[in-house]
């Protein structure tokens, strides 16, 4: 593999450019090569261009920094995020609508790293704490399961499995989702999807 990738390296073609199969990927990465990561370009605009955001390639010229394989544009205004920082709850949000902003740039570039990284986020949640796990997309349900302990994949049953507005339409609880029929039984290879609220069915033998 480092034969097959030496003369395009030399030629200043970085590894993300590079048409490699997954196995070829992954010989590769116990190198680290930094140009096999990918790339996130995050623009710090002045507050006058927050407009333009919404269309960083086009408004800025960076179309072929756009097109270029595993990488991302991004933006944040460090001047206004230096602002919401002080700002919490209604006078952060009320901060942001003035300026015609949804959120604080930071859940944004997480967005972008999730995109650029090609990761998604399933929740599980009990009656003490809800939490967040990170995975490949396109990740199978019984993979996902060993996300949270390999014993869960290893005696993987089924996957409880409701979507977010789902759950939230039923005021957070599981039960009432199963009554209104939208708590959905799926297999091992059931690929997980983004924001997802999965249950693990499983038994490990002795």
């Amino acid at each position: 593999m480092l034969l097959k990738v030496k003369p395009a390296l030399e030629s200043e073609e970085p590894i993300r450019a590079m048409d490699l199969t997954e196995d070829e990927a992954r010989a590769l990465r116990g190198f680290t090569f930094l140009s096999q990561k990918p790339i996130l370009h995050c623009l710090n605009l002045a507050e006058k261009d927050i407009a333009r955001g919404t269309d960083l390639a086009g408004s800025f010229g960076l179309q072929a920094i756009a097109q270029r394989p595993a990488s991302r544009l991004g933006w944040v205004s460090a001047v206004i995020e230096a602002e919401v920082a002080q700002l919490e709850g209604p006078e952060q949000a009320a901060f942001l609508a003035d300026l015609g902003l949804t959120e604080p740039a930071i859940r944004r570039v997480l967005e972008d790293c999730y995109a650029v990284l090609g990761l998604i986020s399933f929740f599980t949640v009990g009656e003490d704490e809800v939490r967040a796990w990170s995975i490949p997309r396109g990740t199978r349900a019984q993979d996902a399961a060993g996300a949270i302990h390999s014993d869960i994949a290893r005696g993987f049953i089924r996957a409880e499995v409701v979507g977010y507005d789902d759950l939230l339409a039923a005021d957070g609880s599981m039960a009432t989702a199963r009554e209104r029929g939208r708590l959905r039984l799926e297999g091992k290879d059931y690929p997980v999807q983004d924001g997802e609220i999965c249950h693990f069915r499983f038994n490990v033998g002795k």
